[in-house]
């Protein structure tokens, strides 16, 4: 197991240094590796970059509401999420798991509290309930860089592949055919053949089997098309 799996990595999306400094020393007190942003820009940028494995993110940031942050992450990430709020409302509690928190810490808290629910949230997202190895999301889409990461590993994609690809990872389990498919991606689908989308998905499989080579998200349904597999 390699150092960066043995030591789970918290982001921490926090403006008040003190309460982000209390929560670093804390986690790390606990084994925990630890990046700290202040602000929300730059965070889905970061976890384009990197492997996160949790994030506890504040709600009350000062250039993005952490409700309205987290709604984007979870459309392209499955990363655990803390919320920190001083709000105590019931009504705020449910509307943050509502749009994808795991827990809610109420401020002011007690380190030893956040520590505790920090791992009882990365227990239950490991691999097979009993490892060290917090699960990653096995696709990961940045549209500002048009990257799509697989197991943490960047594909490196042509145009159409990146398109195609993405088009597959919001559309879990339905079946699309060969022309549904051209008028999703292509600009000119009248100019395209089914054949070049075969090739297209050809190469897609093989950049996909090079970093995993025993999952094949891509199902053909003969005669009619291709659909993306929810479970890899």
């Amino acid at each position: 197991m390699s150092e960066s799996n043995t030591h789970p990595k918290i982001l921490i999306v926090e403006d008040e240094p003190a309460i982000a400094d209390t929560i670093q020393y804390a986690l790390e007190t606990e084994g925990f590796q630890i990046v700290l942003h202040s602000i929300g820009g730059g965070v889905m940028e970061l976890l384009a970059r990197e492997r996160i494995d949790l994030i506890v993110l504040d709600i009350g940031l000062p250039d993005i509401n952490g409700l309205e942050l987290c709604k984007e992450i979870r459309k392209t990430h499955t990363i655990p999420v803390i919320f920190l709020t001083a709000r105590a409302e019931e009504i705020d509690r449910v509307v943050g798991l509502e749009i994808g928190a795991d827990d809610y810490v109420i401020k002011p808290f007690s380190p030893r509290e956040l520590s505790a629910r920090v791992k009882a949230v990365l227990r239950r997202t490991l691999t097979d309930g009993g490892g060290d190895d917090p699960v990653p999301p096995v696709f990961q889409v940045n549209e500002n860089q048009r990257k799509i990461y697989y197991f943490g590993t960047p594909l490196d994609l042509s145009r159409y592949e990146f398109d195609i690809l993405k088009t597959f990872i919001s559309r879990p389990g339905r079946v699309l055919t060969r022309d549904r498919l051209m008028d999703m991606v292509w600009k000119e689908p009248e100019a395209s053949m089914d054949r070049t989308v075969d090739a297209h998905i050809k190469n897609l499989r093989g950049k996909l089997k090079k970093i995993n080579p025993d999952a094949d998200p891509i199902a053909t349904h003969r005669g009619v098309g291709y659909s993306f597999k929810e479970t890899p």
